[in-house]
Formats: structure tokens, C-alpha cells, sequence
């Protein structure tokens, strides 16, 4: 009778996938309740695009396996959202949740396509789905990009958010005058960054080594520069209002166009520290000084705008200017890379090719967040796009096109693989004694948290 209860009580909770639960269990001919062959999916990457995806198949009676290079987990969430807008980072909350789920394991410092390869994992389990996000950056393409002085924001941005690949960056800010291209929402963090008062960031998760370079920068002007006009800018705005397109707009007209009061004139002109954008204008090569060494200014082409809106192309007129910095930070987008020869990938556009989350060519193979539509969106926007992923592997599930009525090992023969390999796999509960460590170093400093930059000390942590 407990058994026959147990299955009703099944199909009360998931009516839009009820044939799930008839898979998983089945009833004999005396009514005794048995378990059969329980879908197992392993998720690659633990950034947001990872744990939305896993969140939705959960409540479907999935388990899922997420591995994770690092020995932490959130990518971006961790990595990429600034310091100073700690809100966005509340999503960890939810993440956490989903990873203490019954159905849900976490393994980190496992590289899948190194430790692990893509084939071995569809051995292993019923579908993969592979999340691992953008870690490329995109060039410019200019002469002097590789100049010092010249970083990508992605490198910049990790730097001063702990991530242990950008631990020895160690910036030059001895200039006055930096330039950052490209505008969008991870520009206009830098240049906050970069002019924001210490005594702000001190109270921040932002590094010791960012916020003591941070200390004794020069930098006291930022320009952020993008090839269109006003209209074409790729960062949001804060709120969410209807038209935001529309009001980001007015803004910026308002603020560049209306003659500022008398008090707000006074603050301008006692700014120790400034910024603007700058529009119209494309990087044609990066400058340098008399003895070639490093950044000393940029030139930019004039461009002018064919078409309207989002649309809109920017063309060359012609016309070049020349701009006087000492660091250039280019903000010009992320790109994925490709993880094992066995998964499809178009170098061009930098994606995995897609129908909704499931890779072309490439049956019980899925894809979700950047890897799958590109670096675009925000937090929300890859929630959205994950839960399609998932709802794609469901329907697969329950048209028969992923056959579970074969038994998968799942993580035990992964474990097992990893084992053989000298791979010791980080727990949930390994990375939350790391947690406790760096809010404890945090506390100490006034800090909410202080992060750990190495991998090596993120295991020692672990390991203790």
C-alpha cells in the first residue's frame, strides 16, 4: 500500500512529464512497486547556463551530474559580475539549492576533453549537455594589439574577480587617459572599476592584489568607445521599464544635450576623476612609443551609419583620429571554444550548431548558454535559453529519440576513469569549505568575501 501510494502521489507532481515517472517505476501483476532505469544526464560547466539547466531536469525526476573544470563552481557569477553590484551575485542562493538537490552531484577540477572526454561521458549517461560557456576572447585585429599596455576585458575583468588564469596580469595603471572598446555592459564595469573611489571597493569581493593596484592607479579618464551611435549601445540599464531601448535613449540625450545646473556644474568641475563615450569611432591600430615597448595611444576611424536602429552598419568615412592613452581594454565580446573533436563546432560564429539546444549531427548531445546562442543576454536571458535546452532533452525523452531503457553507470564509472587518471574530483561539500574560508578572510578585512586565486590553495582548502 506505501509503494501504490508513492506512485499516485508521483504522477500528482509531474503532470507534464507523467510518462517519466511511469518509466522510472512499474507495477507488477501483485501490485509491488519496483524502480527501473532512472535517467541520468551530466551537465559540462557550472555557470549559470549549467545550473538553470540542471534545475529544470531535476524537477522532472532527472539526476544530474554537473563537472566543472575549477574547483569552484558559478563561473560568471563568480568571475565576471562586478564587484560592486553584489544583488546579481544573490543568484547563488538558488544555485546552491539545486546543487544540495538529491538528484543533483557536483564535480570539480575535472577538465572534460582533458581528464574526461565528451565520448566517455555518452558512455556514461543517458544525454550530455554541454554549458561550459565563452572562455575566448575576441581580437581586434589591428597592429599593436599585442602591445603592453593592451588587455582584453575578459582577462581584466577576471583579474580583478579572482580568476586564478588572470592572477599574474598585473595591469599597468600609470597612465592617465584610458580607452576601452566596445559598449556594453562589461565595458562600462571596467570603467567603473577603474574610476571607482577605493574606499567603495575596499567594502567589495573584489581581490587584495586588484583593489592595492586599484590603490595607487593614475588612471583619472576613461573613454569607452563604440563604432555606431547612441541608439546601437549594447548595455542595459538597471530597472526594468517598459521600452528600455527607448529610455536608455533619453538618457543619454539628456544628459549630453541639458545645460547642467549651477551645483551640478560644481561637481563636474571639482571630479577628480572623469569618463564619457565616445561614438562613431573604430580602433585601427594601437600606437606605440618611441622605443616600441608599450601602448601610447590609439588611432581611431571616423565611421558613419548606414541603415537605422539595431540594424544600423557602421562604414569608414575616411577619416582617422588619434587619441592619447596609455591603456586599451578591449570590450568587444567573448567566444567559446571548441572542447573535443567529437562535438561540432563553428569556428566562424564561435558556437556549437543548434536546433534548440540539441547539437546537430550529433544524437543525446545538447547545448545550452552562450556555447549556444552566443555571448549575449544577461543572467535572465540565459535562464530562459537553459530551460529550452531542458525542455528539448525532455521531449527527447519521452518521444523515444534518448533511449533509457538501458541502465547508465552515470558518475561511478566516471569517478572510477578519473580515479585511474591521478583525478580527484572536488565535492559540493568540498567547495563549501572553501566558501567558509573566504568569508572568514573577508570578515576579517571588512570584506564579504575573500577569494582564493589559486587553484592549488582552492584544493589544499578542500582537501583539509
Amino acid at each position: 500500500n506505501l509503494c501504490f501510494s508513492i506512485c499516485v502521489w508521483g504522477w500528482g507532481v509531474i503532470p507534464q512529464h507523467s510518462w517519466l515517472f511511469s518509466a522510472l517505476f512499474s507495477v507488477d501483476s501483485a501490485g509491488a512497486c519496483f524502480s527501473s532505469c532512472s535517467p541520468k544526464v551530466c551537465i559540462v560547466g557550472s555557470g549559470p547556463a549549467g545550473f538553470y539547466t540542471a534545475q529544470h531536469l531535476i524537477k522532472q525526476h532527472v539526476h544530474v551530474d554537473i563537472y566543472e573544470r575549477l574547483p569552484v563552481p558559478f563561473g560568471l557569477v563568480r568571475f565576471g559580475v562586478a564587484p560592486d553590484h553584489p544583488e546579481v551575485k544573490n543568484v547563488i542562493n538558488t544555485f546552491t539549492q539545486t546543487a544540495k538537490h538529491s538528484r543533483c552531484s557536483f564535480y570539480g577540477n575535472v577538465n572534460v576533453g582533458k581528464d574526461v572526454s565528451v565520448q566517455e561521458l555518452q558512455r556514461a549517461y543517458h544525454a550530455v549537455v554541454l554549458s561550459y560557456g565563452a572562455e575566448g576572447n575576441r581580437t581586434m585585429g589591428v597592429p599593436g594589439e599585442g602591445l603592453a599596455g593592451v588587455y582584453s576585458a575578459k582577462d581584466f575583468v577576471g583579474w580583478y574577480n579572482g580568476l586564478p588564469s588572470c592572477r599574474q596580469l598585473s595591469p599597468d595603471l600609470s597612465c592617465e587617459t584610458a580607452v576601452i572598446l566596445g559598449q556594453g555592459n562589461v565595458a562600462l564595469d571596467v570603467a567603473r572599476v577603474l574610476l571607482s573611489p577605493v574606499d567603495m571597493l575596499k567594502e567589495t569581493d573584489i581581490t587584495q592584489p586588484a583593489l592595492e593596484a586599484l590603490a595607487h592607479s593614475q588612471v583619472r579618464r576613461v573613454l569607452i568607445v563604440g563604432r555606431r551611435g547612441p541608439v546601437q549601445v549594447a548595455f542595459t540599464i538597471k530597472v526594468d521599464l517598459p521600452r528600455p531601448r527607448k529610455r536608455l535613449t533619453e538618457l543619454m540625450l539628456k544628459t549630453a544635450l541639458q545645460t547642467p545646473g549651477e551645483t551640478e556644474q560644481e561637481r563636474r568641475d571639482q571630479a577628480s576623476r572623469t569618463w564619457g563615450l565616445r561614438f562613431f569611432r573604430s580602433p585601427v591600430e594601437v600606437l606605440a612609443d618611441p622605443e616600441r615597448h608599450r601602448t601610447a595611444g590609439i588611432r581611431l576611424a571616423v565611421t558613419r551609419l548606414e541603415g537605422s536602429g539595431e540594424a544600423a552598419r557602421a562604414v569608414l568615412t575616411g577619416d582617422v583620429e588619434d587619441v592619447t592613452c596609455g591603456l586599451v581594454i578591449s570590450s568587444i565580446g567573448y567566444k567559446s571554444l571548441p572542447i573535443d573533436q567529437s562535438v561540432p563546432f563553428d569556428s566562424k560564429s564561435a558556437i556549437v550548431p543548434n536546433t534548440m539546444g540539441r547539437i546537430k549531427q550529433a544524437p543525446g548531445l545538447y547545448c545550452s548558454g552562450w556555447l549556444k546562442t552566443g555571448p549575449t543576454g544577461v543572467i535572465a536571458t540565459t535562464m530562459n535559453n537553459s530551460f529550452d535546452t531542458a525542455r528539448s532533452l525532455l521531449d527527447d525523452m519521452e518521444s523515444g529519440v534518448l533511449d533509457l531503457s538501458a541502465a547508465k553507470s552515470g558518475s561511478q564509472v566516471i569517478t572510477a576513469l578519473l580515479e585511474q587518471r591521478g583525478v580527484k574530483p572536488v565535492s559540493f561539500s568540498d567547495w563549501e569549505k572553501i566558501d567558509r574560508v573566504e568569508m572568514s578572510r573577508g570578515e576579517a578585512s571588512g570584506k564579504p568575501r575573500e577569494k582564493l586565486l589559486t587553484v592549488e590553495e582552492m584544493l589544499h582548502v578542500a582537501r583539509t
